[in-house]
């Protein structure tokens, strides 16, 4: 198990086929303010890759682009909605298709608020992971191995996730609800963007 830290984009030759991993880390929780300053992305092979951006990028980023556009390849993540609309943002990609296991958890962990990626990863998978750096710089001009490793870890269990998930989601029922919420998720991503966060366009008042 190896972390590649990379500046800018992703080597062509970083990732096997298949599904991928993602996640981001910003310098803040409102998307258009916050600027974005790294993604991760792993393809389950145990490797994790992170790809870091300046302040003064522009987020051309090639490689790493045509990877999230990529239409054959599902996009694995921990409460998909805030990646899908910061990489929209900054990089101006849908990275669809999803499977969001945050979703997931809400539709067949009913027994539990608790739906934060180390609860998921210590009662689905029996491993611990830190969350201390989640609310650490970002955007400064070196990050930590504590940070390499937490950015890491956000990606690391998630295909394992999704296998767990989807044998509890077609036990319950609920496969074809979830592929539902997953396809609707980039275009909730759009409506955050554009304004509508927190309101519920579907509610009565």
């Amino acid at each position: 198990m190896t972390v590649h830290f990379h500046e800018e984009d992703l080597p062509a030759d970083a990732l096997g086929p298949g599904d991928v991993a993602v996640d981001t880390e910003t310098m803040g929780l409102i998307t258009p303010r916050d600027r974005l300053c790294v993604v991760q992305i792993s393809d389950g092979s145990g490797d994790e890759h992170l790809v870091r951006f300046g302040p003064d990028s522009d987020y051309a980023a090639p490689n790493l682009r045509v990877i999230l556009a990529d239409p054959d390849r599902v996009k694995l993540y921990h409460f998909g909605r805030f990646d899908l609309a910061a990489i929209d943002h900054y990089l101006n990609v849908t990275a669809a298709p999803v499977f969001c296991t945050k979703i997931a958890s809400r539709l067949v962990r009913t027994y539990t608020d608790r739906h934060g990626l180390k609860e998921l990863v210590k009662e689905l998978l029996g491993k611990d992971i830190s969350k201390q750096q989640q609310s650490s710089d970002w955007g400064g001009p070196e990050l930590s191995d504590a940070q390499r490793d937490y950015a890491a870890s956000d990606v690391r269990f998630l295909h394992e996730l999704r296998e767990e998930f989807v044998t509890r989601l077609k036990r319950e029922g609920r496969m074809e609800m979830a592929q539902a919420c997953f396809d609707f998720l980039p275009r909730r991503a759009e409506l955050d963007l554009m304004g509508w966060p927190e309101i519920d366009i579907f509610a009565h008042s």
